[in-house]
């Protein structure tokens, strides 16, 4: 007996511990509410208002407005084809008319992603809920932010019907396009109205808004047509739509807009800078959240970036022989970047945007070709005993490749030269010394200084890596490039300064960081010898066009002249040019003479520089404080008079390097 009242008096002190962590628990749950309630922001009596946030806005440098983002046009719910609004709700809410602003069981399930699976926050994502989700511009995933938009949430369904909160919602609701609402998707994918949409096209519509570019029918038709099937099935499941239906519905292939195509930019540089935008907060916030954003973009270079070389090319269709219309052209892109801090402040993917979107800037992938030869140059000098004054031959180079035939690199003129400084192999290109050189090196070694000035594109250890086989985008080349500009220093290339919400609170904004992955005083002896290469080399086309500021670059010619680059900059802006098929045929002129970088890239490059740079004051690279300027024999090495009549070449050595034995004081 006495041992069942000491079981009585535990279980009644469980009960009443129970009933006391059960009222605490109660009473802190009311207190979080009526917290968080006093904190909530103020519902407007008009629930249209809740979806009245400001387009986002696209800023230049200059801060004048370049682009608006997120245009919509409000319908009433009876001017909706009832098919939309079926599949809409079977898709992103099925339970809609039965709740009162949450699913129970999808909120239980978040709940517990969010409490014990750390780092991630989901939501329950009810219709309702996602319209209060406007009522807040933080942007982040926090628990705070959920419980808020519960309480919204609940305050929206006791105060609006169904029908008001499913018109709001559907005129917010980003279908990627450009199109913002029902009725601007209608327009924009199918040329007509919302009331007009039929079952097939309502269907791909509700499906967009999971992943709006994912999905988007323009470009991707069978993922939209996969999803839509989706949406259908759900439609099915639901009750809306029977079997038949469903059938006759999936067999149909919907006619898109293809006059409008959607709302495009107009400009290969916002796409990318959308792209990028996108890639950090989403679309619902780059389209919806009335974002302000400060872009590095100069449009005054981008004009003339795309004049330079849509005339250029059209000079190409000339030497080439293209004249019909119809007929495949080169293709082209231009990239200017501010070494100093790595803004893009110009960008053109192609030679008109209209008729192909495409943005060779960032997306094409192609040989440089010599372009690449800096990187190699560098590495020699920075691995082995070796400068701008040292001698190695022109000549035939066969070098074992395990596996495979022996690698037997030849000259762009298919002869030799002798012996020669490195500064001159440079200058002329010469492709033997610079297989010499990854001989000595190893590609694995070339590849390194590539990563390290910021090429990102796959590539392969193999010594043909020295003459440029690997695929780059002339978005890191100028990139790269800039880290010879700045002496060493990395900035990598970003679009945006600056992102802020609807109030002005700042999201985001860009801190220049220089990172220093380059020794100074080699990176100004790859520098000098590439401001002879425009001097006197492969680039001197540059100056014969008219570009007489201090400058370096280099000319890049793929095998079989299927790619023609010209990569330079001065100490203020580094720009890369490329020229060639996008099927990767030949460039030759109407002679059957191929076209090299310095041919067909280097005009292009001059014709920009020179006015992008026509009002700043000229200015010199610096000189790093080791560097000392020597006058050689350019086929000895050995210093040799400045005053003589003699042939010779002025490089850039460092203090303690050598010459002919000679130590450089």
């Amino acid at each position: 007996m006495r041992g069942w009242n000491a079981i009585w008096a535990v279980l009644r002190w469980v009960f009443f511990a129970g009933l006391i962590l059960v009222s605490t628990g109660i009473f802190a749950v009311t207190l979080l509410v009526l917290h968080t309630a006093s904190n909530l922001p103020k519902l407007p009596q008009d629930l249209s208002r809740i979806i009245e946030t400001p387009q986002s806005r696209v800023y230049n440098a200059s801060g004048q407005v370049v682009m608006h983002l997120g245009e919509r046009e409000s319908v009433p719910l009876a001017r909706v084809s009832p098919d939309f609004i079926n599949a809409i709700v079977a898709t992103e809410d099925h339970l809609f008319f039965q709740h009162h602003g949450i699913n129970k069981l999808r909120t239980l399930k978040a709940l517990y992603v969010t409490l014990f699976e750390p780092g991630r926050v989901e939501g329950a994502s009810t219709i309702t809920q996602q319209l209060a989700k406007n009522l807040f511009f933080s942007f982040e995933q926090s628990f705070s932010r959920k419980f808020k938009e519960l309480l919204v949430s609940f305050q929206i369904e006791a105060t609006h019907s169904k029908a008001e909160i499913l018109e709001v919602y559907i005129n917010q609701i980003h279908f990627g396009a450009g199109a913002q609402g029902v009725e601007k998707a209608a327009d924009t994918f199918f040329g007509k109205s919302a009331r007009e949409l039929t079952l097939s096209e309502a269907a791909l519509l509700a499906g967009l808004p999971k992943s709006p570019s994912a999905y988007n029918p323009f470009y991707h038709m069978d993922r939209a047509l996969k999803r839509r099937q989706v949406v259908l099935q759900r439609m099915k499941d639901t009750g809306y739509i029977s079997e038949d239906e469903t059938v006759l519905a999936a067999s149909d292939i919907p006619e898109l807009n293809r006059e409008k195509r959607d709302a495009r930019s107009g400009s290969y540089f916002l796409d990318a800078l959308i792209k990028s935008l996108i890639d950090a907060y989403g679309e619902n916030v780059v389209y919806r959240g009335g974002i302000r954003v400060y872009a590095t973009l100069e449009s005054r270079l981008q004009e003339l970036a795309k004049t330079s070389l849509r005339q250029g090319l059209e000079r190409l269709d000339q030497e080439m022989g293209v004249s019909d219309e119809n007929a495949p052209r080169p293709q082209g892109a231009l990239v200017a970047i501010e070494p100093a801090t790595g803004a893009v402040r110009a960008m053109v993917g192609g030679r008109d945007y209209f008729e192909s979107e495409f943005n060779r800037a960032t997306n094409a992938r192609r040989q440089a070709g010599s372009g690449f030869k800096p990187f190699v140059y560098y590495t020699a000098f920075d691995t082995q005993d070796l400068h701008p004054g040292s001698r190695m031959t022109d000549r035939p180079v066969r070098i074992p490749v395990p596996g495979a035939p022996d690698w037997q690199p030849k000259n762009f003129e298919r002869g030799f030269q002798g012996d020669m400084v490195l500064k001159t192999a440079m200058t002329r290109s010469v492709n033997t010394i610079a297989a010499q050189l990854v001989q000595l090196t190893g590609p694995g070694a070339v590849i390194d200084t590539a990563r390290k000035c910021g090429i990102t594109s796959p590539l392969q250890d193999v010594f043909s890596i020295a003459l440029g086989t690997a695929g780059v985008t002339p978005l890191e080349m100028a990139a790269a490039f800039s880290v010879f500009a700045d002496l060493g220093n990395r900035h990598d290339p970003f679009l945006f300064w600056r992102v802020e919400d609807a109030y002005g609170r700042v999201l985001f904004e860009h801190i220049v960081q220089a990172r220093p992955v380059l020794d100074p005083g080699t990176a100004y002896q790859v520098v000098d010898m590439m401001k002879a290469v425009v001097d006197t080399g492969s680039g001197r086309r540059v100056r014969e066009h008219g570009f007489t500021q201090p400058c370096a670059g280099k000319t890049g010619t793929s095998n079989n002249f299927m790619d023609a680059w010209f990569t330079g900059f001065t100490p203020a802006l580094c720009t890369s040019v490329w020229i060639g098929y996008d099927r990767q045929a030949r460039l030759a002129d109407k002679n059957g003479v191929g076209i090299t970088g310095g041919r067909g890239a280097a005009p292009i490059w001059a014709q920009f520089m020179r006015q992008a740079t026509a009002d700043e004051p000229e200015r010199n690279f610096p000189v790093p404080e080791e560097i000392r300027f020597e006058s050689i024999d350019p086929e000895t090495g050995c210093r040799i008079d400045a005053r003589t009549s003699r042939p010779k070449i002025t490089v850039a050595v460092k203090k303690g390097q050598t010459l002919c034995g000679e130590t450089v004081r």
